[in-house]
């Protein structure tokens, strides 16, 4: 498992199924939206009863940054963290490396926007590889 702050009310059952393989994302039981990151409230209609359902694992580039500085000796670089618009919705953007299919740092060079990614989890975080 990698090193990551300790989960919070909202977002522990998130992380919790990232530990499992599986990416969910929290849906409002009153009004139907789904949401990330999790919260107490719905954006929509302010309700606090929701669930989890599972998320596609599909989007589009949205934006990135390149990091050439070096944090860690073990971590290669550059590499590109990506924002990824999920197709469950315009406003559900989730963060994450981009990968190779052997879950080494891709080649930032190949982003553009709206590239097709697919998620992939590794260690305990949700990456990005580009979509076949």
């Amino acid at each position: 498992m990698t090193a990551r702050l300790d989960p919070d009310r909202d977002s522990a059952p998130w992380w919790e199924a990232v530990d499992r393989g599986e990416l969910l994302l929290q849906r409002c039981t009153a009004c139907g939206v789904p949401r990330f990151p999790a919260r107490a409230l719905c954006n929509r209609c302010r309700s606090r009863d929701s669930d989890w359902i599972p998320a596609r694992g599909t989007g589009a580039v949205y934006s990135w940054i390149v990091n050439h500085q070096r944090f860690m000796p073990n971590l290669p670089v550059p590499y590109a963290v990506v924002c990824v618009r999920l197709d469950e919705g315009e406003d559900i953007l989730m963060y994450g490396n981009l990968v190779d299919e052997a879950g080494n740092a891709a080649d930032p060079a190949t982003l553009v926007p709206g590239l097709r990614l697919r998620a992939v989890l590794i260690d305990g975080l949700v990456q990005w590889t580009p979509a076949e």
